[in-house]
């Protein structure tokens, strides 16, 4: 597959207009309705699939069908990591109207990252061949621990991550809007949203562990498997607010996700023995996904909307009229002097 230079920076760019145009959408905060979160789900859903169509015309259809491939491996995926926030956020109590600041950053952090981890990984590949023989036993492994924990959830209360922040970085246990950092007594702080964006950074770390050898499975272009992951985590904001409520519904979506790496995995490791068509692997993995998301709607029919619940990692309030009054600037300009500190000429 030869892609040329200008298709690469014609994809960022197109990336970076669409995270302009939804920073300006969401400039103030406000709470994101299932209205907002579903339209703003269509957009980047008909985004990715247009690419797709685009990556056909262009390639032809052994690429365009590992482009859907890896993308609908990567959306089904992040599925799982859209429930791993919105546990994390009810354990910070966050208020719904900054909860897309957090994801905003994450998300531009997560393309940083995984950008960065399909350099190495492609690079790992195109030197040491064998190195997809760990990839395999990896996602074998992991789909493995996966299916044994289906019923396991994160506990953000009892993260190391978590403690290691509030040991190092001091923290006010009050929301000052979306501020992540205010000056407090002359001390710069950090608010609960700070600890939130950590945690949600690092989350994104461990999931694209398991994603980007799982998409290396299914096509070995890095343009491939760059766009599959970019258009796949673009959406996940709008996913978030879109599915945050339904956890409790998706009872099977984790042994779907589990029997998704155990099934690339094994793919990959059979590479050199015997060769499984890419429509084949879009067919199995469609189906696996499609299976659990019906199994569980299925079988808790009936069930509406809610709330995540979980332990408390703290007790976390907004802040009150006076304290967002007595914050003060965490930049302060050079040789600026406070008025009450001004002393005239003549004394």
């Amino acid at each position: 597959m030869s892609v040329p230079l200008w298709a690469w920076f014609a994809v960022l760019g197109v990336i970076l207009v669409m995270l302009a145009v939804d920073l300006v959408a969401h400039r103030k905060a406000h709470v994101i309705g299932v209205r907002e979160a579903a339209a703003w789900s269509i957009v980047w859903v008909v985004l990715g699939v247009s690419f797709g169509v685009l990556v056909w015309s262009l390639w032809g259809a052994e690429f365009g069908q590992q482009y859907f491939a890896g993308y609908l491996i990567e959306k089904s995926l992040a599925v799982d990591n859209v429930f791993v926030w919105a546990i994390i956020f009810a354990a910070f109590a966050v208020p719904r109207e900054y909860q897309h600041r957090v994801l905003f950053l994450g998300v531009l952090g997560a393309l940083i990252f995984r950008g960065i981890f399909i350099a190495a990984g492609a690079a790992l590949i195109e030197n040491f061949a064998w190195i997809l023989y760990v990839f395999a036993a990896f996602l074998i492994y992991t789909g493995w621990r996966m299916f044994r924990s289906r019923n396991d959830h994160i506990h953000p209360e009892k993260s190391k991550i978590l403690k290691a922040f509030r040991r190092f970085v001091p923290m006010t246990d009050a929301y000052h809007g979306q501020k992540f950092l205010i000056r407090k007594a002359g001390i710069v702080v950090a608010t609960p949203l700070l600890a939130v964006l950590v945690l949600v950074e690092i989350t994104d770390i461990i999931f694209a562990v398991d994603s980007i050898p799982a998409i290396f499975a299914v096509t070995s272009e890095p343009f491939l498997v760059f766009t599959a992951n970019a258009f796949a985590i673009l959406g996940l904001r709008a996913m978030y607010f879109l599915l945050a409520d339904l956890i409790h519904r998706f009872i099977y979506l984790k042994v779907g996700l589990a029997f998704v790496l155990i099934w690339v995995g094994i793919k990959m490791l059979l590479l050199d023995v015997l060769y499984i068509p890419t429509t084949i692997s879009l067919a199995v993995v469609a189906t696996i996904i499609t299976v659990s998301i019906v199994a569980s709607l299925r079988a808790t029919r009936g069930q509406g909307r809610r709330e995540v619940q979980t332990e408390a990692a703290g007790a976390f309030r907004l802040a009150s009229d006076e304290e967002l009054a007595a914050a003060e600037p965490v930049f302060r300009r050079r040789g600026r002097v406070p008025a009450e500190r001004k002393v005239s000429s003549d004394d």
